[in-house]
């Protein structure tokens, strides 16, 4: 036993002889266990320290988790919410579902292209924007234009009386959102550019504290805002949407979430139709259901719901042609950096035949 030399001193008596070797030999094999014990736990820490997700997946029952923007208007996607259906039909595919509150559109598709949301509910425009800034998006599905829910406000003692009014004057909206969108409608309409008013890109919450206090002199914003500062007689409304929306809203999604889950977006769809319907169907029980999301009384919200047109559409060409419409706007207007080809965030007929609703396939 070389490696024992120098650390015992062997007598030349045989029974001290025998009981030295007998007590290294045990010494060695105490500490050639411990050491090996030692080894493979460092092993073991630093392969758990290197693949920790290999904990997380032996555990079967963890569930999966989708992420969706919340609503807090008057809309088919807020009683989704509420009504808890959607969590129900994807429990058995392993997925829960945690609804996330955004300012806007544009915020929204800037988590989506960040891993930060997994399905985005917007108007026509963030989804250009999103897409000129190389955004690999996916359009899911459309609605129907539901103009009325926009307005374009002034302060309740405004001298506009016309939109052709507000030329020089500061108008607040959010860059990128339909409102962006339906005042270059408005004021081309009124014989007038986006130059001729001072743009004033403020998100939601920001824009309505600006125009309380006066520091600006219209508004292009939807609901419920609109209505929430007709009641507080802070605003007037100078023209809605209705005559100027040629376009739906969109729910959209990225590439990667797309290609990984197209089961849970089927169902998230197919419920969402049923929504739809049921909104649409139940003026009074959607009134009592959404007073505390939207922060207005049954009685208002009752009366704003005809303002909305309800169910989704099925995305065909026309869709993505009026898309492209307006990306050409956008661009021809020098507010997104480069040409879009929208249809690069469309799917194929095909594609889109296996997540939509069957009912919206069969309302062509």
């Amino acid at each position: 036993m070389p490696a024992l030399k120098g650390k015992f001193e062997f007598r030349k008596s045989p029974r001290t002889t025998r009981r030295s070797l007998l007590f290294a030999l045990g010494y060695c094999l105490m500490l050639s266990t411990t050491l090996s014990s030692c080894s493979e736990a460092k092993n073991n820490t630093q392969q758990s320290a290197a693949s920790p997700v290999s904990v997380a997946s032996s555990n079967t029952t963890e569930k999966q988790v989708v992420r969706i923007v919340r609503s807090k208007q008057l809309s088919a996607l807020a009683v989704l919410e509420k009504q808890g259906s959607l969590e129900k039909r994807l429990e058995p595919l392993g997925f829960k579902v945690q609804w996330a509150e955004f300012a806007a559109g544009p915020q929204q598709l800037e988590a989506l292209n960040a891993n930060g949301l997994d399905i985005a509910s917007t108007a026509e425009s963030p989804p250009i924007f999103s897409q000129a800034a190389g955004a690999p998006l996916v359009y899911l599905a459309t609605t129907r234009p539901s103009g009325k829910a926009i307005s374009l406000l002034v302060p309740v003692n405004s001298p506009v009386k016309t939109v052709s009014d507000l030329k020089g004057k500061k108008v607040a909206f959010q860059k990128a959102s339909i409102g962006h969108y339906l005042l270059v409608k408005a004021l081309e309409d009124a014989g007038l550019k986006l130059s001729d008013v001072q743009s004033v890109f403020l998100a939601p919450a920001d824009a309505n504290a600006a125009f309380s206090q006066n520091k600006v002199d219209a508004w292009y914003i939807w609901e419920p805002f609109a209505t929430r500062n007709e009641q507080n007689k802070i605003a007037r409304v100078l023209a809605d949407g209705g005559k100027l929306r040629d376009t739906g809203n969109f729910y959209s999604t990225s590439r990667q979430f797309y290609q990984a889950h197209p089961d849970v977006i089927k169902v998230f769809l197919e419920e969402l139709e049923k929504s739809e319907i049921w909104t649409k169907d139940h003026p009074k029980e959607v009134a009592q259901l959404l007073a505390p999301v939207t922060q207005l009384d049954p009685p208002t919200l009752e009366k704003m719901h005809d303002k909305y047109d309800y169910g989704l559409v099925q995305i065909t060409e026309k869709t993505i042609n009026k898309q492209q419409e307006v990306a050409d706007k956008w661009y021809s207007l020098g507010l997104i950096p480069k040409k879009v080809n929208v249809r690069d965030g469309f799917l194929t007929p095909e594609e889109y035949s296996k997540i939509t609703p069957s009912d919206v396939l069969a309302n062509k």
